[in-house]
């Protein structure tokens, strides 16, 4: 299994040192390398990444700053010179903490934790979820739960769990897995990703309120990236 990976840099010899790894380096694939972290954002919002090597010390955006807006499912290792943003870059789940200059055997070993990280995680997930015809099984809190697609509000990825909120439940089914995974698993149909951490099912929204949708005091934004596909979904059905 090969990582799609972006490496973000506003050095240019430094973010040539890290693509030079990355394409040296066989379970990895460099589908973009960016000084710039807007464009970095563009690009991110059309293509799948696995993985970035994200410089901190950025003008205009620092990494710890673009980490936040990153996909929940895509895995970031920080590079940067300044050893003061190692407790924050843990607090953001970074797989890694990477401290200018270091060498292709520890970026190699970081690397390899990613890989780690990543396949385990879509392996789990793959175990755990499985949906039948208009259900799907759930592994929560050491039970398996069925979920009825008609129950489903929406669900909220974190960066290594799913919240599955339902109608007549106060609280979430908590399980691990990813967003990504149980989008695959829903049916197209019913259910729609309207931003990077919420699917929501589409016979269950009564109220959109300017580019939100509401279930009761929860607001959903829906994002940029899927703006247009959730405005033909209303168009479709506007009287």
């Amino acid at each position: 299994m090969k990582l799609n990976v972006v490496a973000i840099d506003d050095e240019p010899l430094a973010l040539k040192l890290v693509s030079d790894y990355i394409r040296k380096t066989p379970f990895l694939e460099l589908i973009g390398s960016f000084e710039n972290p807007l464009e970095a954002s563009e690009f991110l919002n059309t293509h799948k990444v696995d993985l970035i090597f994200l410089d901190i010390q950025m003008p205009g955006l620092l990494g710890t700053e673009f980490a936040r807006m990153v996909d929940s499912e895509t895995r970031i290792i920080f590079t940067t010179a300044y050893s003061q943003y190692a407790v924050e870059g843990f607090k953001l789940e970074a797989v890694d903490y990477l401290l200018k200059p270091f060498s292709y055997e520890e970026f190699l070993e970081s690397a390899g934790r990613a890989r780690k990280r990543i396949t385990s995680e879509t392996s789990t997930a793959t175990v755990i979820v499985e949906a039948k015809d208009n259900f799907l099984f759930l592994k929560s809190e050491y039970k398996i739960r069925r979920i009825n697609f008609d129950d489903i509000l929406y669900v909220e990825g974190l960066k290594d769990y799913i919240k599955v909120y339902l109608k007549n439940e106060d609280k979430p089914v908590l399980s691990l897995s990813s967003l990504k995974v149980m989008e695959e698993k829903l049916p197209s149909l019913n259910f729609m990703r309207v931003h990077r951490s919420y699917i929501v099912n589409l016979a269950q929204i009564n109220q959109v309120d300017r580019s939100r949708i509401v279930f009761g005091k929860v607001y959903i934004p829906v994002s940029d990236q899927y703006k247009e596909k959730f405005q033909e979904f209303l168009d479709r059905n506007f009287l």
